[in-house]
């Protein structure tokens, strides 16, 4: 281990000395040595609590959270959902509309779209241009619900919005810049079209189930249970018609008939799974 070299200084902000030790691998302290000067290193003052030193005081142990009970508290913030809290690092920016109307998102400089003629865009530029082109789909909120609400029409709705450069990836990185991740991608054409407040999908879910329990008999509200725990998971995809028959079959061990015992023959199912949607998206009574 190498040698170290003591020495004193004068501190004008404290108005007293200070001490410090320089570590020296080379031996290079032995050119510039000066006993006068650098004296005797000063010892630490005592703790004004104990007296001693080094300080020998009791640190209290923090207290356990009362919300989760563990000491350090590991829970997540209600608001971004994360540990830690990182609310004060999402910085936002507004958008003003051609309706006059501002709309926020995260400000991320480095965040970028593709324009449908190619070329890179903002996401702010991104947003007024799919503001400009909604009402080539859907004149009013109102259609645009009715629209959400049925299989077929929706995905009409999202073959469409794709052909003219909204598809599935870029819709996908609107909910992230607009913090709608863990909400329906209904809820983001209704944010960009019409500065409507966004429900997360499990809020969606906890509505309908409303609805749901006096439209519904008891077997077939078990099975739109079964087929909501999987929407609130995986997103609205999960409420197209070609995830009937995976959502069947895994619900009853691959065992059609003994949905169809259950529910009803085909038709009657497909009925069931297509008309309990509106209830996801109903609006304001």
């Amino acid at each position: 281990m190498g040698a170290v070299q003591n020495s004193e200084s004068y501190c004008p902000k404290k108005a007293k000395q200070v001490n410090f030790t320089i570590c020296d691998f080379v031996k290079a302290h032995h050119h510039f040595a000066d006993p006068e000067w650098d004296g005797e290193p000063l010892e630490p003052d005592a703790c004004p609590t104990c007296g001693q030193r080094p300080c020998v005081c009791e640190k209290a142990e923090p207290k356990l959270c009362p919300e989760c009970g563990q000491r350090p508290c590991v829970c997540l913030c209600r608001v971004c959902g994360q540990r830690p809290c990182v609310c004060k690092k999402k910085r936002k920016a507004k958008v003003r509309l051609a309706d006059g109307k501002e709309q926020m998102i995260q400000h991320m400089m480095a965040t970028s779209f593709g324009h449908p003629d190619g070329t890179p865009i903002s996401a702010q530029d991104f947003m007024t241009l799919l503001f400009g082109k909604l009402p080539d789909f859907f004149k009013n909120e109102a259609e645009l619900r009715a629209i959400w609400s049925a299989p077929d029409t929706r995905a009409k709705l999202l073959a469409g919005l794709s052909e003219k450069g909204f598809g599935a990836e870029q819709m996908a990185e609107m909910q992230r810049i607009i913090d709608t991740e863990k909400s329906d991608l209904f809820d983001v054409l209704a944010y960009v079209a019409y500065a409507l407040p966004t429900l997360t999908q499990q809020q969606r879910a906890e509505m309908a189930k409303v609805a749901i329990s006096s439209h519904f008999n008891a077997k077939q509200q078990t099975f739109l249970d079964f087929v909501l725990s999987h929407y609130v998971d995986a997103g609205v995809q999960e409420l197209d018609r070609d995830k009937l028959t995976p959502l069947l079959r895994l619900k009853y061990n691959n065992s059609i008939a003994d949905a169809i015992a259950d529910l009803g023959c085909p038709e009657d199912i497909g009925t069931v799974f297509a008309g309990f949607q509106k209830y996801l998206y109903q609006g304001a009574a």
